[in-house]
């Protein structure tokens, strides 16, 4: 606490990004600091023209500044042993400055906006007040500290693939379920039953929390993973690295029902091909491939 005014003291972080990765290397910035929101981009107009923008550079409030560069050092490594490369990260060259007193918690939602991810489906911050369309299914979303706030393109493709895939009164899984956006938008388009699992023992209680604000109370949420399940589902939904993947593909597979559908996203296009050799490793027959930006997903399906 600042003994002069009795504020909290918080610090301004800058960290040059590659700002395709900026989903990413934010909820990195809540994993390892204490930190009460991030500012991925901020433009300036003139004339109803942008003459400068900060896009490449994330600012982080935190309210301490000890040993940044040993935590940003130590969590770059992390993110880099998940199957990123430098490349991939950006330079994160940073530097650390001492700022006035704000609720900064408020100051980044002025960056949310709504999002509509197809002409049926929208994500609404619940700071916005939003009128929907007619038949519109409408996600209110706090991502909280949980990735997945339905901006960022994988999960987009995810919220694409079950659109189009995912029957109702299906039985549904969302592995690595985050904020818990994907369950909710499956029990939103008719699933019966849907599980929700992470292996990040902080997100549960958002997801939880995003369920019951969208009035989705019954779906299931817990610490778990794949290899540890043992019911059956009719689609599966998994927005994880590349690399985990590709790594837990048979454990995905033993979640399908026959005839099973698995949606996969997180895959940069230049790692497409480790995933592409789980599938066929797996037996598993690729009915769809969609791409966003830099990003590749699949839809999978499980024969008979």
């Amino acid at each position: 606490m600042n003994s002069l005014n009795n504020q909290e003291q918080y610090y301004e972080l800058r960290i040059v990004i590659n700002p395709d990765m900026e989903d990413e290397i934010s909820n990195m910035c809540f994993e390892t600091f204490d930190c009460d929101g991030v500012i991925l981009e901020e433009e300036a107009y003139k004339d109803l023209e942008m003459i400068s923008t900060t896009k490449g550079t994330l600012k982080a409030f935190i309210k301490d500044n000890e040993n940044v560069a040993e935590r940003l050092q130590n969590a770059r490594k992390l993110m880099i042993s998940n199957g990123f490369s430098e490349e991939d990260l950006g330079s994160w060259d940073f530097n650390v400055t001492k700022i006035e007193n704000e609720d900064w918690s408020k100051k980044w939602k002025e960056k949310w906006d709504v999002t509509h991810i197809t002409d049926k489906i929208t994500v609404v911050p619940t700071w916005i007040d939003y009128e929907p369309k007619e038949n519109e299914i409408i996600i209110e979303l706090d991502p909280g500290c949980a990735f997945g706030t339905g901006t960022h393109q994988t999960t987009q493709l995810c919220m694409k693939h079950l659109e189009k895939y995912m029957q109702k009164n299906a039985d549904v899984a969302d592995i690595g379920m985050g904020s818990g956006i994907l369950s909710i938008l499956a029990k939103k388009l008719g699933a019966n039953y849907v599980y929700g699992c992470d292996n990040d023992e902080t997100v549960i209680q958002t997801a939880i929390d995003n369920a019951v604000l969208n009035k989705c109370p019954d779906i299931i949420f817990e610490l778990n993973t794949a290899d540890k399940i043992s019911q059956k589902f009719d689609f599966v939904c998994a927005n994880i690295l590349h690399n985990v993947l590709a790594e837990i593909m048979g454990d995905l597979k033993n979640l399908m029902k026959d005839d099973a559908y698995l949606s996969l996203s997180g895959i940069l296009d230049e790692k497409k091909p480790v995933v592409i050799e789980a599938i066929n490793n797996n037996n598993l027959n690729i009915i769809e491939e969609l791409h966003q930006d830099q990003w590749t997903s699949f839809v999978v399906k499980k024969g008979s």
